[in-house]
């Protein structure tokens, strides 16, 4: 993960910490993902939710990658751990590459360390994200 400016909505912001709080709480994650996510949300700009560019990854955006390694075409949600399932193609905000995409945009190139070496995605398209659409309680 780079060391650039992303956006995060306030809503997503206050979510996500409360998460991580909970999640330290009960023990059910771990500390390292923890950790990687509060560090990606301090680097984070924070905007509200109604003036996040549609064109920004967020909370339960549904998005279009193109693996810059393989050429393979992925779409992915990204949700909260209770909503993730492969093979739905809902990733955790947990998982690497779910803390990988928030508050990206459509033209980044997302790179993050995978057991084969690094992985490149490049963000093609938005095809979902819930303030462009005025979905602002998801």
């Amino acid at each position: 993960m780079a060391n650039r400016i992303i956006y995060i909505t306030d809503n997503d912001m206050r979510r996500l910490r409360e998460l991580i709080i909970v999640a330290r709480e009960f023990g059910k994650e771990d500390e390292m993902y923890l950790q990687e996510l509060e560090n990606e949300l301090n680097r984070g700009k924070v905007v509200k939710s109604q003036d996040v560019p549609s064109n920004v990854i967020t909370m339960n955006s549904e998005v279009y990658l193109r693996d810059l390694n393989t050429r393979e075409e992925i779409t992915y949600r990204l949700v909260f751990p209770y909503c993730a399932d492969a093979s739905k193609g809902r990733v955790s905000i947990l998982a690497p590459i779910g803390m990988a995409l928030l508050g990206y945009s459509v033209g980044d190139i997302i790179e993050w360390k995978v057991p084969a070496g690094i992985a490149k995605l490049k963000v093609e398209k938005i095809l979902y994200q819930p303030e462009a659409a005025g979905d602002y309680h998801l």
